[in-house]
């Protein structure tokens, strides 16, 4: 099973790269996703078809990011046939090839549990990513193209030494020299302590390069403000929930080896610090794109924080990778519309998006609201499960700095969407061709929609698999 899924999108991806129709070719991109959402409602429901391989399995932390990564594809893979429609002058050859690849890649990194591989998958993705930043092809993006690659290198290199320093950890006390998931988790407790510390520093600074944390988020304003919407939210939705996944799988181990006194303090600090930096760009934000990324920034810091505030915290972080990585979805493929409508990101001339665009205009406004964490949407729910078990977990000044730091980037990010969607429309702009579609507007509702539903209700079974995840990481059966 596992095979299949990884290797389904590679090999669509190598028939999208073959086939000469411009027009036919995007639908490749649905189809596969489709198949993968298939796939992985498989896997869920008869855990007994993934046993297999010890480097690929699927335990209950991948099952909650698999499925989240998997909507989301297919959410953006109707979308993606919209938005070519309007890109007739450029060939996506490379571009939907690439989107398949991404997916291939993201499938792998979930199911590796040995870390060297997870490792490769990883770097994968920014390969198959890298082209899609540049996919509109001037002279901003090249360089948030470059810029990407550049610091998600120095990233991947740190997250490189950190797996070796903790394959070391084990070596240095005798223990067998390992990889695999299993085994680090069955001696974490016998391995040296200042070597699994340093391994901790270095994959936690190496994937949080990859999820965008402060300060090593440089590459996110500029790839989320150039690349396509689509890309955008593939990035804050997919690339990055699978890099909280390697810095979970960490975590993990070190909980076992009783170095949360160690970690805690380093993932508070870091999360803290994220949603710092994203109030003070937030503030006064005058470019709609940008401030997405931004957001984005906000987002990786309270996954970060729910996982340092640990056991009572840690429900609300699984389902807060599930809310940020849908409602990210709506955000972007909004924006994306709202931006090829006014063919300007600056909120000096983007403004009276709700009357130019009512869909896209009216679910970029309830997707902000949800994002923030107002009720009744699903990160409502995620947010609040986080305030309260750092309540319950006696972090008052955590809880209080947290909801302060919601309110302060509640405030800022109101400032920008509020000016493009109120007032009336520029005359210049009240006569452009472009307008919403079904391709482009349909799977933005239901990503709504599916955001709205899990903030009034959390299905049973959804419920369960979050439970298993949050027990899965502090060692419970």
């Amino acid at each position: 099973m596992a095979l299949i899924m990884i290797l389904f999108p590679l090999a669509m991806a190598a028939v999208a790269a073959m086939t000469p129709s411009n027009h036919w070719r995007p639908w490749l991109v649905p189809v596969t996703a489709a198949g993968h959402l298939l796939l992985v409602a498989v896997a869920l429901a008869r855990p007994e078809v993934t046993q297999g391989s010890a480097w690929l399995v699927l335990d209950p932390l991948s099952r909650i990011i698999l499925l989240q990564v998997s909507l989301l594809f297919l959410f953006c893979s109707f979308h993606t046939v919209g938005y070519l429609r309007y890109r007739q002058e450029l060939s996506n050859r490379v571009f939907c090839s690439c989107l398949l690849t991404m997916l291939g890649a993201m499938s792998l990194v979930i199911w590796s549990h040995h870390l060297g591989l997870m490792w490769v998958a990883m770097e994968a993705t920014t390969l198959a990513t890298a082209p899609l930043i540049y996919f509109n092809r001037t002279q901003q993006s090249i360089e948030a193209t470059w810029k990407y690659l550049l610091v998600g290198s120095v990233g991947i290199a740190m997250a490189l030494f950190g797996t070796f320093f903790l394959a070391y950890a084990s070596l240095h006390e005798g223990l067998d020299s390992m990889l695999l998931l299993e085994g680090l988790l069955r001696q974490a407790p016998r391995m040296s302590k200042p070597w699994l510390q340093a391994a901790f520093v270095l994959l936690l600074v190496g994937y949080g390069t990859k999820m965008g944390l402060a300060p090593m988020h440089k590459w996110k304003p500029d790839a989320y403000g150039e690349a396509p919407s689509v890309v955008g939210a593939l990035l804050a939705g997919g690339v990055t929930s699978c890099a909280f996944l390697a810095i979970l799988r960490i975590q993990h181990i070190c909980h076992l080896a009783g170095e949360d006194p160690f970690t805690s303090p380093l993932l508070l600090t870091m999360g803290l610090f994220s949603m710092v930096v994203a109030c003070l760009f937030l503030i006064g934000q005058r470019d709609f794109r940008r401030m997405l990324a931004y957001s984005s920034i906000e987002h990786m810091g309270i996954l970060v924080l729910g996982l340092g505030i640990g056991r009572t915290a840690l429900f609300g972080t699984m389902l807060h990778v599930l809310a940020n990585g849908l409602t990210k979805g709506v955000l972007f493929l909004s924006a994306g519309n709202i931006h090829r409508a006014y063919r300007s990101k600056s909120t000096e001339v983007v403004f009276g998006a709700m009357r130019r665009l009512p869909l896209s205009g009216a679910l970029f406004l309830a997707a902000f609201l949800a994002i923030t964490g107002s009720p009744p949407f699903a990160p409502f729910i995620s947010e609040f499960s986080i305030f309260n078990g750092a309540l319950d977990a006696g972090r008052y000044v955590i809880g209080g700095t947290f909801l302060f730091l919601l309110l302060v980037i509640f405030i800022g990010m109101s400032q920008t969407v509020l000016r493009v969607v109120q007032g009336r429309a520029p005359h210049e702009t009240a006569n452009a061709e472009y307008c919403d579609g079904w391709l482009t507007g349909a799977p933005m509702v239901l990503l709504m929609l599916l955001v709205l539903a899990l903030g009034l209700y959390i299905p049973a079974p959804l419920r369960a698999m979050l439970t298993d995840a949050a027990r899965f990481l502090e060692g419970r059966p």
